[in-house]
């Protein structure tokens, strides 16, 4: 979805949701990878009964990652998908659905988004190969260091879209997969796994929306069934919540920003490709085991309750003295809904409200002030009340003035604070240390030419001196020259690039200065914004497609064949006299076939993914529809900093001509290319322990041809049609394709077969609310009437997970001391502690007792104590601080005895052996064993023993 900010204000604003994932490793022994058992219980204490992927956010990720080399060819890129599935499943492992979607042929109007995003991935990906070829022929003309270019054609990301040959042997290569863990894994062997791959139309997240809401209207559909759903989308949350499922979870990667990524040139990581020096390959870890991936690289998971989110919609949206009825689901829906008007991927956002300046929360306020005029919710079921959202949108056009003017204010701000910022940094850089104490790289050069620092104490009054002088010197005024140094009393100009500041764009529109809206309408439409009937025509189209857009994520694609016609939104404002206009779409409508949308949203320069006949109406200046591929077109920022967040000003497709000029080439397709433009559908794998093998198996043996219900006591309360699959995996095949090879899987037990979800008329309206028999998870959040209600003063205690009654892990202050002194600096090496050798320092709390956690099972407590303590509870222990090596020199056993005051506070070491009996010791340290538990107690005590 089109709301980049999206979830970093949800997860700022509501953080309960998230939930960090707990995954269990693989562990290897001798040097063999033992893989992890998916049929043991879920780490993170949670069973999950579905889980469904979105393919595509796991594929672009696996097939070009940022934060590492790219595979060197297909066949690696479908291992990491094959991994990173692994992954997935280990973290969550469901118990009864796993449900594969991928893009198919998408919505005419998503296809104006993917089209934009092609064109400019397109020009990107050729800039980018152009800048990195004249990079390395200056690094390489200068002497420096690169690897060899491999040579292998530029992946071209344009690929991952349905008709294409990689998405076909995607699906074949999957099949394979499936194939291998239902015969092999045991945590696969009561799952059912449904892959719809991109012959299927439709897009992946859509699909599996699809398949839930006709689950759910089934009679015998289980209201407790635990969700979870991949991807990184944020309309993931709003497809989520609409589906009114009480136990529904979404798990993604978790955001980390400013990851290094890796240098297009080098390969190595901590600068850029416009960066790169080309200096030889520095060996990362001790045996360079780091070199493709730095520590604490590897991408982690999070999950996102939305359980906890509808807890949290649910205090923000209650309303009081209400003219009807509060249904908080409706509440949610309209939530939802209005999230819309700040971005999605069939339409552009409404020029005043931008999610990084509160425009949910300005939403949100203003329904709860409206709402008790509107007579009732804004949507039920997937269809809006536009009466109702007309009178919200004018609240809205009401401020538009004032959120223009404030967002100029805020902008000004912020460079204000930029450009001091610099000038602070650059003052900073004159003071910074210099010569002897200058500040020297690790690991390069050689170590011994590092010289002792000599007499400090002059080096640094000198240099106390000279920053005085510069900073008398230099004026307010004065400039500097390249070299740091105040320029002479005239001064210089400075040259554009070091400018404090930057270039900006320009804008023409000025929302912030009076007659914003006509330069608006001029600008981006062409027409004056008197023009009441093209405003008209705007609104209308864009009030078309919000009712389309809620729709398809309540109830399925209302129409393949409509999209939004402008490259740019009305002002809320404008919705005026909207209640009267049909939000009726054309029915019957179908999708476009693989290629055709290949044609729709792909540029010439990936035209090698199609037929020759149908690439040369991209590039044949005769093509009576070559206007539909530009070369180069424009981008404006429309008021933003970066390219990536402009509108690509790419003509619209225009569906009749397109068809008209694939008609004359459609004959030369081959039987291959026409198979892969045919729309498909999902296909169904068991294993033999699933209950539903000796019925399907049955059906094969009798060659049923007309699809048969699926009984759903024997599959989980699955419900839909099964047909015999003509490419079908059978038992004792013993082999698979994936990726035009045939991989040998031994002693094959799975099967196979067509599957199509329940059918319902075209006029059926699912519902949105919770089933009957829905049980409500229990609340996570703090009641608000917790310290009325809470009699006995218990302090409240937050749930970190999905177990409310997992016992937190505590540590005293004390234990954190013993620790300190005992833990090893590294791991492996006993006795080597930060502190192994130093006694703890005797300004101790010594009120502050380390208290046993009682109860405890005595397996769980660290063995902080020495084999021969346990031996002997009545001994001293032999602690980390009492052990004295034997390469010790007498200076550091008198360093450790000094006189009071002294960097341990302990008194001398007496000198005379017959006084030593007769010290008293004011700070020691004492450990006590706790009778019936293995806890050590650390305190201070004050003992007085004679010899």
């Amino acid at each position: 979805m089109g709301v980049p900010a999206f979830f970093r204000w949800l997860s700022r604003k509501y953080p309960s949701i998230i939930v960090s994932c707990t995954e269990e490793k693989a562990k290897e022994c001798n040097g063999i990878k033992i893989p992890v058992d998916t049929s043991k219980p879920n780490p993170n204490e949670v069973e999950f009964d579905n889980l469904y992927l979105d393919m595509n956010g796991i594929i672009h990720p696996c097939t070009h990652p940022e934060d590492k080399p790219a595979p060197k060819n297909e066949d690696e890129m479908m291992v990491a998908i094959f991994e990173y599935i692994d992954r997935l499943f280990n973290i969550v492992r469901p118990r009864r659905l796993l449900y594969m979607a991928i893009d198919g042929v998408a919505p005419r109007a998503k296809m104006n988004q993917q089209r934009s995003r092609r064109f400019r991935a397109s020009k990107e990906g050729m800039e980018t190969a152009e800048e990195k070829q004249r990079i390395r022929e200056e690094i390489l003309g200068k002497g420096g260091f690169l690897p060899p270019e491999e040579v292998k054609e530029r992946f071209d990301s344009n690929c991952i879209t349905p008709g294409t040959e990689f998405m076909d042997n995607l699906a074949k290569c999957l099949r394979y997969y499936i194939a291998d863990r239902l015969n092999n894994d045991p945590g696969w062997k009561n799952v059912t796994v449904i892959l719809s791959d991109a012959s299927a139309p439709g897009e992946g997240e859509h699909k599996i929306m699809d398949y839930i809401r006709r689950q759910r209207a089934q009679p015998n559909h289980d209201p407790n069934t635990h969700h979870c759903l991949c991807g990184a989308d944020a309309d993931l949350i709003m497809l989520g919540l609409a589906t009114h499922e009480p136990n529904f979870t979404i798990i993604r990667e978790e955001f980390k920003p400013n990851k290094p990524k890796p240098c297009g040139l080098c390969n190595q990581f901590g600068h850029e490709i416009k960066d790169c020096q080309g200096l030889p390959k520095e060996k990362q870890g001790e045996h360079d085991q780091f070199a493709d991936c730095p520590p604490g690289m590897e991408q982690e998971f999070i999950f996102i309750r939305l359980c906890v989110l509808r807890e949290y919609l649910e205090r923000e949206l209650t309303m009081a003295s209400l003219p009807f009825t509060f249904d908080v689901e409706r509440s949610i829906d309209d939530w939802v809904f209005m999230c819309f008007f700040v971005g999605n991927d069939f339409l552009p956002h409404l020029p005043s409200l931008e999610i990084r300046e509160g425009a949910i929360d300005r939403l949100v306020n203003i329904y709860k002030n409206v709402v008790h005029k509107t007579g009732g919710y804004l949507t039920e079921n997937g269809y809006v009340n536009l009466q109702r959202v007309q009178m919200i949108m004018l609240a809205v056009g009401e401020v538009e003035d004032s959120i223009f003017k404030k967002r100029k204010d805020d902008e000004e701000n912020f460079k204000r604070r930029q450009k001091e910022k610099k000038k602070r940094m650059k003052r900073e850089q004159h003071s910074m240390l210099g010569g002897q104490f200058a500040p020297q790289p690790l690991g390069r050069g050689n170590r011994s030419s590092h010289q002792p620092i000599s007499n400090p104490r002059q080096a640094i009054f000198e240099m106390r001196m000279q920053d005085r002088q510069n900073t008398v010197s230099a004026s307010p005024n004065t400039s500097f020259t390249s070299d740091d140094s105040p320029s002479p009393a005239g001064g210089i100009k400075r040259k554009a690039e070091d400018s404090d500041s930057e270039p900006e764009p320009d804008d023409n529109i000025r929302l912030w200065e009076a007659g914003w809206k006509q330069r608006y309408y001029k600008n981006k439409f062409d027409v004056d914004a008197s023009d009441k009937k093209f405003r008209y025509k705007v609104v209308q189209a864009y009030v078309e497609g919000l009712c389309w857009v809620l729709r398809y994520y309540y109830q399925g694609c209302a129409s393949w064949k409509w999209y939004y016609p402008f490259h740019y939104a009305p002002f809320a404002s404008d919705f005026e006299g909207i209640t009267d206009m049909l939000s009726d779409f054309e029915k019957g409508t179908k999708p476009f076939k693989p290629l055709e949308q290949l044609m729709g949203v792909f540029p010439a320069a990936s035209g090698n993914f199609l037929p020759p006949t149908w690439r040369k109406l991209m590039t044949d200046p005769e093509s009576s529809i070559i206007d539909f591929y530009p070369e180069d077109f424009a981008i404006d920022l429309n008021g933003k900093k970066y390219a990536w967040q402009g509108v690509a000003l790419l003509p619209f497709v225009d569906e009749r001509r397109l068809r008209a000029a694939l008609a004359e080439v459609y004959p030369d397709l081959t039987p291959e290319e026409n198979r892969r433009n045919s729309l498909g559908g999902d296909v169904l794998f068991i294993g033999k322990h699933h209950q539903l093998h000796d019925f399907v198996l049955e059906q094969y043996k009798t060659s049923e041809k007309e699809p048969v219900d699926i009984p759903p006591e024997l599959c989980h309360g699955i419900q839909g049609k099964l047909a015999l699959n003509e490419n079908p995996v059978l038992p004792d095949d013993k082999t698979v394709l994936m990726n035009k090879a045939a991989m040998v899987i031994s002693n094959v037990f799975i099967l196979s077969v067509s599957f199509k979800d329940p059918q319902y008329p075209e006029d059926y309206i699912f519902k949105a609310v919770v089933l009957s028999g829905a049980k409500k998870p229990p609340a996570v959040l703090k009641p608000g009437d917790w310290e009325k209600t809470n009699n006995d003063g218990r302090p409240w205690r937050p749930q970190l997970g999905f177990n409310r009654n997992r016992r937190q892990v505590h540590l005293d202050q004390s234990a954190f001391r013993t620790l300190g002194h005992s833990m090893p600096r590294d791991r492996g090496q006993s006795g080597s502690g930060v502190y192994s050798n130093i006694a703890p320092h005797g300004a101790y709390n010594q009120g502050n007792a380390y208290r046993p956690l009682l109860g405890r099972p005595q397996q769980q407590i660290p063995k902080l104590l020495s084999s021969k303590f346990k031996a002997n509870s009545g001994a001293t222990p032999l602690l980390a601080w009492n052990r004295m090596p034997h390469s010790q020199g007498p200076s550091y056993q008198q360093n450790q005895y000094q006189a009071p005051g002294g960097p341990m506070n302990y008194p001398h070491r007496p000198s005379d052996r017959r006084d030593r009996g007769r010290q008293v010791t004011k700070q020691c340290v004492v450990f006590a064993w706790a009778s019936g538990n293995a806890m050590p107690i650390l305190h201070a005590s004050k003992m007085a023993y004679e010899k």
